[in-house]
């Protein structure tokens, strides 16, 4: 889209002032004001989010029921316990789109972005050991070739894993075997994101740098102090580069081999996230195993494991798109559920989608200085399609819930009209929403001086906002 007009000063001057009157602070835009300490960060600034790739879809097939409703689950504050609810917070806050959130910290549960502490007391006491030993979070992508799972790998099935994620470590319900095998679907239906570099035996091909091939050779070379180990013997290249075994590696413990496919974007590395990058890594084998590598084979490691970790698209731009397209998986999931009467599953639905939609609003922000009218027609106009889905959607909810089911797959058919005459309105103001990166990235700087001053108005610098 060419734009003839910079909305920017006119919409940044809204949303500060906006903020500015109501004296909110980052944490509340999250929706978790007072339950997470000060100076958390859940990584919802990010513009690009990770690219989510089904397996189900390669080819031209669709996802099933059961991942779409996995999907669901995996995105609904629901499926957790209270605290959890209260937050905001569902699998997909740490995993997003199934993979990892590398600016997640909470304060007394992470050591640095990227790790949480899931023996902490603030999702569920009963779970806490008093001691800060944060893992770090790591990506679903994959699970399916990638047992057994945790980083200690000590859990051989998937569904116990989630389980224990959802009752243990989040104090969750327990979950009906229904909601559990279709979160598991819905990871397992996840991929990793292509990566056209790696040929069959996941061999590196192409036109391969001197440092990467260099790199690879001493990938599987054999360590000088015991022969029978190399990286390839346990990064097994032909099995997704893990060997589904436990080592200890010098860390602390025995863990799980984790996959090399993808790992440029699951920083930081090892269980507990003490390295961000892979030079750390190879110095850190080098020291361990007496490898006796030179500066040069350093870096040509480091060559090779970008060019394993790396993949043709792994991120992707927030868009209008990506948001209805999901918004329409998650109704699909109302085509089985509500001829079946299934009262649960529509309503964790119900509950999913108009989170979604109302996160969708957000993205349009309202004009609260009437000095100020770059766009304000147009949001207010997307604003308005996208409560009127929200009454919809709280209509089929109480169709539901009292037994109406004909009445609510009804509104389902309403409501699939009023998301298309929606989209249009959406589109017509989107470059005055969030979904313009240069809108979004000054409105979340607008949005950390305001938190800021909010934790320490001392030391917050003097800020001057000016509308264009």
């Amino acid at each position: 889209m060419v734009l003839n007009r910079n909305p920017l000063g006119a919409a940044l001057a809204a949303l500060v002032i906006s903020a500015a009157l109501t004296g909110t602070t980052l944490a509340e835009f999250g929706g978790n004001a007072g339950l997470l300490p000060a100076g958390s960060e859940l990584g919802d600034e990010a513009f690009d989010r990770p690219l989510e790739v089904f397996r189900s879809e390669h080819g031209g097939g669709r996802k099933s029921y059961l991942v779409n409703l996995g999907d669901v689950a995996f995105s609904s504050p629901l499926t957790l316990g209270g605290a959890a609810r209260q937050a905001g917070i569902s699998c997909n806050t740490c995993h997003i789109n199934a993979t990892t959130n590398p600016r997640l910290y909470i304060p007394g549960l992470s050591s640095r972005s990227g790790t949480f502490d899931t023996t902490g007391h603030l999702f569920n006491p009963k779970a806490d050991n008093g001691v800060l030993d944060p893992l770090t979070i790591p990506s679903l992508r994959g699970a399916h070739l990638l047992s057994p799972y945790g980083h200690d790998g000590r859990t051989l099935s998937l569904a116990d894993f989630v389980r224990n994620v959802i009752v243990n470590e989040f104090a969750g319900p327990e979950p009906s075997q229904e909601l559990l095998s279709a979160i598991v679907a819905y990871i397992e239906d996840v991929d990793f994101a292509p990566n056209r570099r790696i040929g069959p035996g996941g061999k590196l091909t192409g036109q391969l740098t001197d440092a990467e091939r260099r790199g690879a050779a001493l990938f599987y070379k054999p360590f000088p102090h015991d022969p029978g180990l190399s990286c390839a013997g346990c990064h097994v290249p032909s099995g997704a580069f893990v060997d589904h075994r436990q080592h200890d590696v010098g860390s602390g413990g025995l863990f799980k081999t984790p996959t090399l496919l993808d790992a440029n974007f699951n920083a930081p590395y090892f269980h507990d996230g003490r390295y961000m990058s892979y030079a750390q890594v190879v110095s850190h084998f080098d020291r361990i195993f007496y490898l006796g590598l030179s500066a040069l084979d350093r870096q040509d490691l480091v060559a090779y494991l970008q060019a394993i970790g790396d993949a043709d698209q792994a991120l992707v731009p927030d868009t209008i798109e990506a948001h209805i397209l999901e918004i329409s998986d998650f109704m699909s999931v109302l085509d089985t559920a509500l001829p079946d009467h299934n009262v649960s599953i529509a309503a964790v639905t119900l509950d999913t989608v108009d989170r979604e939609v109302r996160e969708l609003t957000e993205r349009f922000p309202e004009q609260k200085n009437s000095a100020v009218t770059g766009g304000s027609r147009e949001r207010v106009r997307a604003r308005g399609a996208l409560k009127e889905l929200v009454l919809s959607l709280r209509e089929i909810e109480s169709a539901t819930r009292n037994g109406r089911f004909d009445e609510a797959a009804a509104g389902l058919v309403r409501s699939r009209a009023i998301l298309a005459a929606a989209r249009p309105l959406l589109e017509a103001a989107e470059p005055w929403s969030l979904f313009n990166r240069q809108i979004h990235d000054a409105h979340f700087a607008a949005v950390r001086r305001l938190n800021q001053n909010a934790f320490d108005p001392a030391s917050a610098p003097r800020q001057r906002y000016d509308a264009d």
